[in-house]
């Protein structure tokens, strides 16, 4: 018997067994869980809708029937609370066929059709039969408002900057308004409109001037007009953050030449840029003022400003020519020299492509004419970089006739030679524009009087958010060496300016960035403190909440695009009060049915682990039998 049942448990006899399995259709129900709803006041009407389709016995027998909600994206329905602050059809109904590809799967969609973000879904591209259920009110008012509004995020202050705002009318009689955009309580600009039937669009495109520096904050509004019912969309805020980058040079010399001029002209093409000329035996040593010297032709009368200069590590350009003094200059170790004797030369330039301090396209250097200067053999003893070199009588030299130099925090520049007001002049020869010889002498004063250092903590954020919307908020952290630093922990304490209420949240680490989301501030002014812990580093800003809020910018339920989708994919419209005609529909629909499945199992003829047992069984009992009678 043992023998036997272990030879039964290799043989391992197995039979064949059909199993039929039937699987209902999925009815996917979709449900608008967005602000718009409650704005129509349909947050009951839904429910009982979704109750009415769980209590229908039929209904539930012919489908299996799984309900999502959806805002700004999918989820399984746990339950409603109609605040979120987008709503995106499209890309609900993409994810329910992608999880029922394959599938027949109708689709419940209940909402009033009004969509904030994502691709158009009256164009979508549906496998599935769609039911819209049409919430809210249909019937349409006369409404003005506010679509769309263009700005760019920054300005340069005293700088004009365009606004460019569409408006949208909703009616057929003929209406009149007057829109207009308001900056602290004053009116900066306003148009009277007229809106018809036909004429139902309008752009609207101004300037308005920058004059405060910092984030300032605008209001757009059109006025409403008689039996509009949605007063919401009437206004629209936006902000733009004016920068005051105003740099303010000087030019000293001793002697008057065109070269002074061609200078000022070019470095004011630029109108955040403004340049004093002063005769040096005049100049009553105002040097706070200025971001940028330009020492033209030094002499003995330069030793104060030029003493000053190099203690305050101040940035300047120095340019030299037939009256500069250059004992004088080698004598003050400003990282450059000459050995110049009393005969000059005439020095022509040559474009040098190796520059890499900062970009300068080659604007013809070497066809302008050559610049005039003592000569002799210039030494440097500072790292320098040499945008221009030397050309005599058509011969390249290494030479420098533009080089730039940079130590301890103080930029330096020297051109070896005077005559540039002919370079200008050519240029615009070349040209019939100065653009080119102005963005030339821009580029050298940019980078000349910038003092801008790298910090090490950087925050990226909006001045402005619309109601109730998630804020997101990014920060970048490095170490001394400015490579990033994932080992930092940062926060961020967020005050209502007029409550004083704070909110501290700490950042999570997400990729090669800190990233802090805050939710449900409600509307008004704040500000921000970003700090890293255990650090004395932190960035200070602040951003405003408007009162808008886009899921009350609707009117009504757009119903005529719910139904081009219900058309396009072969379903049918239905509205809140039909729902008994809609669940008749699909009860008696014959697309949709039950399917059977076969499927073939094999199983074990016999239970392994009983035989097993059996044999360990009939082992230990003649085991026993033996050693009673001996035989062991």
């Amino acid at each position: 018997m043992s023998v036997f049942s272990i030879l039964l448990l290799f043989i391992n006899p197995t039979i064949e067994k059909i199993t039929l399995v039937n699987t209902k259709p999925t009815l996917a129900v979709l449900v608008d869980n967005s602000k718009s709803v409650s704005f129509f006041k349909e947050d009951n009407n839904v429910k009982e809708l979704l109750n009415s389709i769980a209590d229908n016995k039929e209904l539930n027998e012919k489908f299996e029937i799984k309900t999502f909600s959806f805002g700004n994206q999918l989820q399984v329905l746990d339950s409603l609370s109609f605040n979120n602050n987008d709503t995106n059809i499209y890309d609900a109904i993409s994810s329910v066929n992608e999880l029922n590809k394959d599938k027949k799967a109708p689709v419940l969609l209940i909402s009033d059709g009004n969509q904030t973000i994502g691709n158009d879904y009256e164009y979508i591209n549906s496998t599935q039969h769609i039911y819209p259920i049409v919430i809210g009110d249909t019937t349409k008012y006369k409404d003005l408002k506010i679509s769309q509004l263009n700005v760019n995020k920054y300005s340069y202050i005293k700088n004009k900057f365009p606004v460019e705002v569409i408006l949208n009318y909703e009616g057929t009689a003929t209406v009149k308004s007057k829109f207009s955009i308001f900056n602290g309580g004053k009116t900066v600009f306003s148009k009277n409109v007229t809106f018809s039937r036909l004429e139902n669009s309008k752009t609207i495109t101004t300037n308005l001037t920058s004059n405060k520096e910092g984030v300032n904050y605008y209001t757009a509004s059109i006025r409403k007009i008689e039996g509009e019912k949605n007063i919401r969309n009437n206004t629209k805020s936006f902000s733009i953050e004016v920068i005051n980058e105003q740099t303010k040079v000087l030019i000293l010399s001793s002697i008057l030449h065109p070269d002074l001029g061609a200078f000022k002209k070019a470095i004011e093409s630029n109108k955040q840029r403004s340049v004093d000329i002063q005769l040096i035996n005049k100049f009553k040593n105002q040097i706070n003022d200025y971001q940028l010297f330009i020492l033209f032709q030094p002499n003995n009368l330069f030793n104060v400003i030029l003493n000053q200069v190099i203690e305050r590590k101040l940035n300047f350009l120095l340019v030299s020519g037939t009256n500069t003094n250059w004992n004088f200059i080698n004598k003050k170790q400003v990282g450059f020299s000459k050995k110049a004797i009393s005969q000059t030369e005439n020095y022509g330039a040559n474009y040098n492509e190796s520059f890499l301090t900062f970009f300068q396209k080659d604007i013809g250097f070497n066809d302008f004419s050559p610049l005039k200067d003592k000569f002799g053999e210039i030494s440097f003893t500072r790292d320098h970089q040499d945008l221009l070199l030397q050309n005599i009588n058509g011969v390249q030299t290494q030479q420098p006739l533009l080089s730039v130099l940079e130590q301890n925090n103080q930029k330096t520049a020297v051109l070896f030679g005077e005559r540039i007001w002919k370079w200008r002049s050519l240029s615009f020869l070349n040209s019939n524009s100065f653009q080119d010889f102005d963005q030339f002498i821009g580029n050298l004063v940019q980078y000349l009087a910038s003092k801008k250092k790298r910090n090490r903590l950087e925050i990226n954020t909006k001045s402005l958010y619309p109601a109730n919307s998630t804020i997101n908020i990014s920060a970048f952290y490095v170490d001394k060496n400015y490579n990033f630093d994932n080992r930092a922990s940062l926060e961020i304490t967020i005050t209502n300016k007029e409550t004083k209420e704070l909110t501290k949240l700490p950042f999570s680490l997400i990729n090669k960035s800190f990233q802090a989301t805050v939710e449900n501030l409600s509307s008004g002014d704040y500000s921000y403190k970003v700090a890293v812990v255990g650090q004395k580093i932190s960035k200070y800003g602040q951003f405003k909440i408007t009162d808008y809020e886009i899921e009350e910018q609707f009117t009504h339920a757009n119903s005529e695009k719910l139904q081009k989708l219900a058309k396009k994919t072969g379903g049918k419209l239905f509205y809140k009060n039909q729902t008994n005609t809609l669940f008749e529909d699909l009860i008696d629909n014959k697309a949709y049915f039950t399917t059977q499945k076969s499927t073939t199992k094999e199983e074990n003829l016999i239970d392994w682990k009983w035989i097993l047992f059996f044999v360990i069984g009939l082992f230990t009992a003649e085991w026993f039998i033996r050693k009673y009678y001996g035989k062991i």
